[in-house]
């Protein structure tokens, strides 16, 4: 529940309708800016963009709330040649919605006001300094009493040592500047007249021993990231360029990975040995000392040599 207490001041205000403060199409910046302007005395000449400075509205705040009073009537303007040739913007704000032709009307009768700080400079010359000494004809003949002797034609002014020529600047850092806008949408808009001092710019990281990639993610990270619009990213591509830092030091190389080692056998294989008997595959036997034969070529004769081609050897363990 809301209670409300209201006091009528005794001096200084203004009555307003409350279909004006209540208004469904007007923001709250163009309730203010509108009230603003008919709080002022009778004969004030103080401008909307004025007044919107003064109440701390913003620029785009500002154009949406004079275009939502043009739309809805409060506020209508017309542009004409005062006195001396100069133009001026007459603007009439009312507290009822007008149509254009009321305010033309309306307009019509008012004086147009020209400021002496904006009047033309025809209208007030300025004081001339006179020369110093009489004037005197050109020559129309005749040639120099001699030959100065050396080439007096004007030299090439000589370049400045402390920012790099045009034609010093690398191929990698114009290509550079140039993929910027693909980077992010707040690029698109690079004023085409920077881009020479941008690659200057970027010439001095790549000179550092930056890489383009490296580059990139330091612009990327100077983005804003609040969803914030960039006005002009030329200017905040030149203030992240503008100091160079230093390059990091390079990692030391990795060691050569070395050649995996021979797995080793399990202690169960270790201990086993290969029996040097005629076997049709290599056999392994757990010896007891010495010897060199398992089991079973310890207890049978020796086989017959077959005249048949050795099969491939296999391994075979016997435990």
């Amino acid at each position: 529940m809301i209670y409300r207490h209201h006091i009528a001041p005794p001096r200084a205000f203004t009555q307003f309708s409350h279909d004006l403060i209540r208004h469904p199409r007007l923001s709250s910046d163009a309730v203010r800016l509108l009230t603003w302007q008919l709080s002022l005395p009778d004969g004030a000449r103080e401008p909307l963009s004025r007044t919107a400075e003064r109440a701390r509205i913003g620029a785009c705040a500002f154009t949406r709330a004079k275009r939502q009073l043009k739309e809805e009537g409060f506020v209508h303007e017309r542009r004409l040649q005062g006195p001396g040739g100069h133009w001026v913007t007459q603007q009439l704000v009312s507290n009822v919605p007008l149509s254009a032709a009321e305010a033309a009307k309306i307009l019509a009768r008012m004086p147009v006001h020209v400021s002496d700080a904006s009047a033309s400079p025809q209208l007030a010359p300025s004081a001339r300094v006179p020369a110093v000494g009489a004037p005197t004809p050109p020559p129309t003949d005749g040639h120099p009493e001699k030959d100065p002797g050396g080439n007096t034609s004007h030299p090439p002014a000589e370049p400045d040592a402390t920012a790099p020529e045009a034609a010093d600047v690398p191929e990698a850092a114009r290509a550079l500047v140039a993929a910027l806008p693909l980077l992010s949408p707040d690029l698109r808009r690079i004023p085409r007249g920077m881009h020479d001092e941008l690659a200057r710019l970027v010439s001095r990281w790549l000179a550092a021993g930056h890489t383009p990639g490296a580059i990139r993610t330091h612009i990327l990270r100077g983005l804003p990231d609040d969803g914030t619009p960039v006005h002009r990213p030329g200017g905040l591509l030149r203030y992240l360029l503008r100091d160079v830092p230093p390059a990091p030091t390079p990692t030391s190389s990795a060691p050569t990975a070395e050649q995996p080692a021979p797995a080793r056998p399990s202690s169960r294989l270790a201990a086993l040995r290969e029996c040097e008997g005629d076997h049709v595959q290599a056999t392994l036997f757990r010896p007891t000392g010495d010897e060199t034969l398992c089991r079973r070529c310890l207890n049978s004769p020796p086989p017959v040599a077959s005249r048949c081609a050795p099969s491939p050897r296999q391994r075979t363990v016997i435990a």
